[in-house]
């Protein structure tokens, strides 16, 4: 997921569906409501732990977190460079990734309908348009990248919209890229405070949809995922020639791409 959320035009969601933990993450996220502070606040130690161990789940987040903090640190330098230098190789891969990532959305669906159809549609037209828009001019003050934090991490968490896509469109993912490397406490502390915001306020409405509308939140998610392939399509066409001899090595990434995922489907699916 760490790896996945630094590109963008990748979701870490798309990464957390295809291995199985979408659901348990959704719904674990949600369930923090901070209500283990208030024995804290009363000096009841015994009670502030049993209220973190039940509200937290700490088998699942602590490896998680410690896998994302890892990719951030490492991976971000692997994944840049791969982007600069194999770009067309690179976005085929995530194309094939996408790809089967919405294959697998669909094959969740119990049955398709007209509804469905009509959210998928609305879901497609909405993300191709937002990936179609140029990065805004923004300053880099305290209280924008609080609010980019906020935004942007709500799509971290939705399969097929890259949370990284959304801080280029607000004018601060380089600038976030440079604060975590120059490790620039401030920034990094506002940002995250924003994030954390964010995600635990979003989550509880998501974890409503995907247990009460199921079916539609899920065709949403297929569209969305389907309409943000514009973005590897086009940095591919940009940077090969448009012919056998420059499309046939990406057609043979995206199907790699496509056939790990659609493995790892089937391997992790009992995590979910």
């Amino acid at each position: 997921m760490g790896s996945a959320d630094i590109v963008p035009g990748v979701s870490g969601g798309t990464i957390a569906l295809i291995t199985g933990i979408y659901n348990h993450l959704v719904e674990a996220i949600s369930k923090i409501r901070f209500a283990f502070l208030k024995p804290l606040f009363k000096g009841n130690i015994s009670g502030f732990i049993n209220g973190i161990s039940e509200e937290i789940d700490f088998k699942f987040f602590i490896p998680l977190l410690l896998g994302i903090g890892v990719a951030f640190l490492t991976v971000a330098n692997v994944v840049t460079y791969c982007m600069d230098y194999y770009t067309a190789s690179t976005y085929s891969f995530f194309l094939g990734l996408i790809i089967a990532s919405a294959v697998i959305l669909f094959k969740k669906l119990d049955h398709i309908n007209f509804k469905h159809i009509l959210f998928a549609l609305v879901g497609f037209i909405l993300t191709f348009i937002f990936v179609s828009l140029n990065p805004i001019a923004a300053n880099h003050s305290l209280p924008v990248l609080f609010i980019s934090g906020m935004i942007a991490i709500c799509a971290m968490i939705l399969p097929g919209i890259s949370g990284s896509f959304l801080l280029l469109l607000l004018g601060q993912y380089k600038y976030m890229l440079t604060a975590l490397h120059d490790f620039n406490i401030i920034e990094i502390i506002v940002f995250a405070v924003g994030a954390l915001i964010g995600i635990l306020g979003f989550s509880k409405i998501l974890n409503y949809l995907l247990k009460n509308h199921n079916g539609a939140t899920m065709a949403v998610l297929i569209g969305v995922m389907i309409g943000s392939l514009r973005v590897p399509c086009v940095e591919i066409v940009n940077s090969v020639s448009l012919n056998f001899a420059g499309l046939f090595p990406c057609l043979i990434v995206a199907i790699i791409g496509f056939a790990i995922i659609i493995i790892l489907e089937t391997r992790f699916d009992y995590i979910d």
